[in-house]
């Protein structure tokens, strides 16, 4: 019995295209980090598989196509809650303290920002930390400037790094199973930053572990959280939309909140 015909089509590799031999197919493909390829019996499918392929490919980087500039700016940013309701973060307390932080990294200058709501969720905050560092790099660097963001919120970075948040945005801010996306006002404030802001890169780290970074800003909104239960006043509860947001409280050189804290020391 005569042996079926392949056709063999490398997305990703030296030269993509539709092969008739595996042999030219493997030139193009062995050694090639990364390669993308695959076998079909017919010319047809193998012409549809590039263009879903292609399809595909387009819409998974939007949100976090990696950056071809060099980090200058480290973002270090974090969300806390000290929710006295369920356990498990589904619910708290209108009385439940809850704090972000931020931290900005670049040449020997540092800049810090914290501020905090009553009955927010962790999650919200680690939210408006990274929003609001993002706002304060555009604000004093610019939309273009070349950022690390390090942080440890699965949360988060999964939202951007997974895809989840182009999903949300294509199903009209839901989720697969048609529920609307938690924080959606949030979301819609980080999607808006991220198309501003083409040079961004992300990384996660363990949360109170060993990075001085990540450990600052889990103390930055400590401390903040320490204050609304002294002076209650100065707070407020989430507001349910974000709109142009910015820092709104302890935006400074950080080195008075480093020799506090005792981090940073030669």
């Amino acid at each position: 019995m005569a042996k079926k015909r392949k056709f063999y089509a490398v997305k990703k590799g030296r030269k993509p295209g539709i092969y008739l031999t595996w042999d030219a197919a493997k030139q193009q493909v062995d050694g090639f980090a990364g390669a993308i390829y695959k076998s079909f019996l017919t010319k047809a499918e193998a012409e549809e598989w590039m263009a879903t392929a292609s399809r595909k490919t387009t819409r998974k980087v939007s949100m976090r196509t990696p950056s071809t500039v060099t980090p200058s700016i480290i973002l270090y940013t974090d969300g806390g809650s000290r929710n006295t309701g369920n356990v498990r973060g589904g619910h708290v307390r209108k009385e439940d303290v809850a704090a972000w932080a931020f931290l900005i990294q670049k040449d020997g200058e540092s800049i810090s920002g914290s501020n905090g709501e009553f009955g927010a969720t962790n999650n919200r905050m680690e939210i408006m930390a990274l929003i609001n560092g993002l706002q304060k790099i555009i604000d004093r660097y610019g939309e273009k400037a070349a950022v690390l963001v390090v942080a440890d919120s699965k949360y988060v970075l999964d939202a951007i790094q997974r895809n989840w948040l182009s999903g949300w945005q294509r199903r009209g801010w839901k989720k697969a199973n048609g529920e609307i996306v938690a924080n959606k006002e949030l979301w819609q404030a980080v999607a808006s930053i991220l198309k501003r802001m083409p040079n961004l890169e992300y990384r996660w780290t363990k949360g109170h572990a060993t990075n001085e970074g990540n450990v600052f800003v889990d103390q930055l909104l400590n401390k903040t959280m320490d204050r609304m239960l002294r002076e209650p006043t100065e707070f407020e509860a989430p507001k349910k939309a974000v709109s142009n947001p910015k820092p709104s409280l302890a935006v400074q050189d950080s080195t008075a909140d480093f020799e506090q804290l005792g981090l940073f020391h030669n």
